[in-house]
């Protein structure tokens, strides 16, 4: 320890300073930010529990148990969190029913966030009536409510998880769009693209491979975050009848059919809720660290 302590002081006195690891670099951000953190580690617990639903869940979450008594049992050792009005398990419901919100979630914002940036870097590079014609269609969009235009689409669309992913892509990339759009009119101002232009790189090429790199920390934090909004935005289809469909458990839907029991079995409408709510703010905790450390104004805070 001496030796190195000592090895440390050398090269801090020849004005170079030891690289930091990766799990030092780690433990510095988890120590600065202990949210991010708690988030994270819930976040790794429910993804893990989604990958082994079937080893953890105990039960079958489909099926109904086929004793007498089974239906509305209050949580016990032979069923942590009680059953519902079929007799079927509430734990093994909601631990499937996280594959079904993380599933939604990572695949609607993948592809909302991908539309988004594409059209945001498009609309910012180029600028003049195509970047006019963009955001008007983008002004026509955010402008009407957001469940009312997710009630038309699931509508028109035959209901289902895969509606309710389109649904909720169609109205996330608008917001996205915008915010790369303002990223790229900054960024397209540097030299360095300039100087690309210069020598003769093509639009494609400045675009993906100059300014999309420097869009990246927003990118990253709009996405964490837009996944807890489309895992609530799913969860409320799902409530209206509009998204996941009976049996296949999501945590909207175990919402509602427990507002029906609401004072006879609390737990049908209790442990989804909370599910929701832990999972939502983790997220969004989650984005709120991830910008805290991206954003180089913020990395001393």
């Amino acid at each position: 320890m001496a030796i190195e302590n000592a090895v440390a002081q050398e090269l801090l006195v020849a004005g170079l300073r030891p690289k930091k690891t990766w799990y030092a670099r780690l433990g510095k951000i988890a120590k600065k930010k202990p949210m991010g953190t708690v988030s994270a580690i819930v976040l790794s617990i429910l993804l893990l529990m989604a990958i082994f639903a079937n080893v953890i869940g105990r039960y079958d979450p489909i099926a109904a148990e086929r004793v007498v008594g089974a239906a509305l049992q209050e949580p016990s050792a032979a069923h942590w969190l009680g059953t519902d009005q079929s007799g079927r398990d509430v734990w093994a419901r909601i631990i499937h029913g996280a594959r079904i919100s993380l599933y939604v979630g990572f695949i609607a914002v993948t592809i909302g966030v991908g539309v988004g940036v594409v059209v945001g870097l498009v609309s910012g590079y180029f600028m003049g009536w195509f970047d006019m014609l963009i955001q008007r269609v983008v002004d026509v969009v955010l402008g009407f409510p957001s469940l009312i235009l997710l009630m038309a689409l699931a509508s028109v669309l035959e209901p289902s998880t895969q509606t309710a992913m389109v649904a909720i892509s169609f109205i996330i990339w608008p917001g996205i769009s915008r915010t790369i759009r303002a990223a790229c009119l900054t960024v397209s101002q540097n030299q360095y693209v300039e100087a690309a232009q210069a020598i003769g790189a093509s639009s494609t090429r400045i675009m993906f491979y100059h300014v999309t790199p420097q869009c990246f920390a927003p990118i990253i934090v709009l996405a964490s975050v837009q996944i807890g909004f489309a895992i609530i935005i799913e969860a409320s289809l799902s409530f209206l009848g509009l998204g996941t469909q009976p049996p296949t458990p999501s945590w909207g839907m175990m919402l509602s059919e427990g507002r029906r029991f609401i004072e006879t079995a609390w737990w049908l409408g209790l442990f989804p809720g909370l599910a929701i709510s832990l999972v939502v703010l983790s997220f969004n905790m989650m984005g709120d660290t991830l910008r805290d450390v991206l954003d180089p104004r913020l990395r001393g805070a």
